[in-house]
């Protein structure tokens, strides 16, 4: 399968172009993201898959910053792939980018590392912006989305009753964490090292029962801990 390589060294002076991989079984699908996307001055498709295991494949090979991933898909769907790219320890982004609602499609893609989860339907800008939200490190989740989660995370008996035990500072990160800092940038804005502020996230995350920084920040949400 042939590459669209449109050169990011073209545009140098503004800062490398986001560089993206596109993964869904449908070539249709794929194509009109690519028609979109490549009219976009700070994003380059540099690649398409067909299924998961092709989208993992291209991934490690391409070094995508984000990978627009399908959930169902014949073979390796897109939370298998999520599943071996966080074993792979491959650092790109995936937005999830489907047509399922269900919550027991949302919870397991986010819980395998997704970086957000949006629908076909939304509105191309809006995918734009997405994209370049999770590159910059936030946590992208439509509000339906949203609320599957904290349903699940109420139905399971949530863990409100703990953020009493959570320090001062740790409230402040958790704040931040629900604003889409990055440790980096949490850092910087209380001043205090990176090994720190990973200190400060393995506490909270123990402390209130959580699985990864996706539920914290909607921890933060809905306790009203946001910056």
């Amino acid at each position: 399968m042939a590459d669209h390589e449109t050169g990011s060294a073209a545009r140098a002076g503004e800062g490398r172009a986001i560089r993206v991989l596109l993964v869904d079984d449908h070539q249709v699908v794929r194509r009109g993201l690519r028609t979109f996307l490549e009219v976009q001055d700070d994003i380059e498709v540099v690649g398409e898959a067909a299924d998961g295991s092709e989208g993992v494949a291209r991934t490690e090979e391409l070094r995508p910053d984000v990978v627009l991933m399908d959930v169902k898909m014949p073979g390796t769907d897109g939370i298998e792939a999520l599943r071996r790219l966080r074993d792979l320890g491959n650092p790109a982004k995936v937005l999830i980018v489907t047509s399922f609602t269900e919550q027991r499609t949302v919870v397991p893609a986010l819980r395998a590392g997704a970086a957000g989860y949006v629908y076909k339907d939304i509105d191309p800008d809006a995918l734009a912006g997405a994209i370049r939200s999770v590159h910059a490190g936030h946590v992208l989740l439509q509000p339906e989305v949203a609320g599957a989660l904290l349903s699940q995370e109420e139905g399971n008996g949530g863990s409100g009753g703990r953020g009493g035990t959570l320090t001062e500072r740790e409230r402040e990160v958790l704040g931040l964490i629900a604003d889409g800092r990055s440790n980096r940038e949490i850092a910087r804005a209380l001043v205090l090292s990176e090994k720190t502020v990973k200190t400060h996230v393995s506490n909270i995350l123990m402390k209130l029962d959580l699985a990864d920084r996706t539920q914290a920040a909607l921890w933060a949400v809905r306790h009203n801990l946001t910056i």
